[in-house]
């Protein structure tokens, strides 16, 4: 029987190229999702699409609403930050940062897991190409690892559990790259942070603008339309 991993689905590009990844190592996977108060359901809409076409075990939607926290772009009415260029990226921590977002998702993905019997959890967390988030570097990694295993009883009763970053240290270029070799449907993925009412991407924030980068130095045609901005 193959061993069960939980892997951190958000619907986007580097997730679903993660769920890949996972199952193309023999996991089966169990899917997880977030809906935090984020300022669209539409990537819940792209994860459950995912989900389905790549015939996850089961995909399991967990509600916590960050949105009573807010001071992020994205669980506030604060405004998206659009045309950044890759320097301004990561100059500094963008208000698209969540405040400990990742740590939260994993805390919940590694309950899931060890109610599943599962050691291994998958994150597309990326350190390469992104957007200056302090939870996406292989040290924060770590050090959750070694939490994970000191605060649960499978890690106390020497189950020990595993975080896998496929996607850590590629970049995007390298990313889809990979997800086409894995034959991963894009046009199922979101990843536009301010998207249009309809779903439309707006092309100009920081998540578009890396997607962009990554498929056109890929030498590929995303799936998804992307309005052209008046820099692009």
């Amino acid at each position: 029987m193959a061993p069960k991993a939980v892997v951190l689905l958000s619907g986007g590009l580097d997730s679903t190229t993660t769920l890949a990844v996972a199952q193309a190592e023999g996991f089966q996977v169990y899917a997880i999702s977030f809906d935090y108060g984020q300022r669209h359901k539409i990537e819940l809409e792209a994860a459950g699409r995912v989900a389905a076409r790549m015939g996850v075990a089961e995909h399991h939607i967990v509600q916590v609403n960050l949105r009573t926290i807010g001071a992020s772009a994205l669980t506030s009415e604060i405004p998206v930050p659009r045309g950044r260029s890759l320097d301004e990226m990561v100059r500094e921590i963008p208000v698209t940062y969540v405040p400990a977002r990742n740590t939260v998702f994993l805390s919940l993905a590694l309950a899931w897991a060890e109610a599943l019997g599962a050691q291994d959890i998958f994150i597309g967390v990326n350190a390469l190409d992104y957007s200056g988030y302090p939870d996406c570097r292989p040290e924060y990694i770590e050090a959750f690892t070694r939490m994970a295993n000191l605060g649960t009883k499978a890690g106390v009763e020497g189950r020990a559990f595993r975080i896998h970053t496929p996607l850590i240290s590629m970049s995007k270029a390298e990313i889809v790259r990979r997800g086409m070799e894995l034959g991963v449907d894009y046009s199922l993925t979101h990843s536009c942070y301010d998207p249009s009412p309809d779903g439309r991407p707006c092309g100009a924030c920081d998540s578009c603008l890396l997607r962009a980068k990554g498929f056109e130095e890929a030498g590929a045609k995303d799936p998804i339309t992307i309005p052209r901005t008046k820099d692009g």
